[in-house]
């Protein structure tokens, strides 16, 4: 089960803002060389868009968010870079591939085969931010700063996953006051957006 502070900053000048404010913190970015596609997808990662330097499989499942703390049961497994390229190009080959998650989807959804081959829906494009907070501030509370672009829009979220989502929340709702960075929770997930062809709250 993934536990996950989500806070939605309500636009561009919020996000830049508070990336501002949480640059000294920043780990890495990660920007996806592809769009993800939703909720069972393959992500590619690098700089390349026909060479990822690598890729997994994620499936996520029964999402629920109540006061901007998302829980929704995850799995994610590396996939060969070559091979996912081959799955986003034709998502009907993931049949071939021997995973866990594909049985998985095979198995509880029916999707597989000739009768109901995978396809791909479509998807978007995220890059995150990574920072780690220091001494004082919640000392080892990893955030995501998300920019996600749909064909309809950005959404731009703040989130942290954590066992303690209740002082991880007072943390966040603290920081963001701190920086002077408006903010709402978060009740709506990307995948969910996607779905429904608008920015949902």
């Amino acid at each position: 089960m993934e536990v996950e502070i989500k806070l939605r900053l309500p636009d561009a000048a919020a996000h830049r803002r508070l990336s501002s404010f949480l640059a000294p913190r920043l780990l890495r970015t990660d920007a996806p060389a592809r769009p993800l596609a939703a909720q069972r997808d393959v992500r590619l990662y690098g700089t390349d868009d026909r060479d990822p330097s690598r890729a997994v499989l994620t499936l996520k499942r029964r999402p629920r968010i109540d006061a901007g703390v998302s829980r929704v049961e995850e799995v994610v497994e590396p996939l060969d870079p070559a091979l996912a390229l081959t799955c986003v190009d034709n998502p009907a080959r993931l049949d071939a591939v021997d995973s866990p998650i594909v049985r998985l989807v095979s198995d509880e959804y029916g999707v597989g085969g000739d009768k109901a081959p995978f396809v791909c829906l479509g998807g978007f494009r995220n890059t995150r931010g990574v920072y780690e907070l220091e001494e004082g501030e919640g000392q080892g509370l990893v955030l995501e700063l998300d920019e996600t672009h749909f064909d309809f829009g950005t959404n731009y979220e703040l989130e942290c996953e954590t066992a303690e989502p209740d002082q991880a929340k007072e943390v966040l709702e603290r920081l963001l006051t701190m920086a002077g960075v408006p903010y709402e929770y978060s009740r709506s997930n990307k995948f969910a957006c996607f779905m429904a062809g608008k920015l949902l709250p």
